[in-house]
């Protein structure tokens, strides 16, 4: 399985960060320890929403809407 997903940063709330991976576990343990330089400054993070995909291509392309401007409508509306 693919995920995308969706991290909320507990120390500044407003912040929010969409990725995708195979391994949803050791991604979050990699945003919290700082391994991953675009969310190294918000950390610590918890996963907000993730969603679950049979290929790596479906959940780029969701990560992609995600991250466009009725994506994010989408995310703030729902999440």
């Amino acid at each position: 399985m693919f995920y995308t997903y969706i991290l909320r940063s507990l120390s500044h709330p407003t912040e929010r960060y969409i990725g995708s991976t195979e391994d949803l576990k050791s991604r979050l343990i990699k945003h919290n320890k700082g391994d991953v330089p675009h969310t190294s400054k918000f950390m610590p993070w918890k996963v907000e929403a993730y969603f679950a995909f049979e290929t790596r291509e479906k959940a780029a392309a969701f990560e992609d809407y995600l991250k466009s401007g009725s994506g994010h409508a989408f995310a703030k509306r729902h999440f």
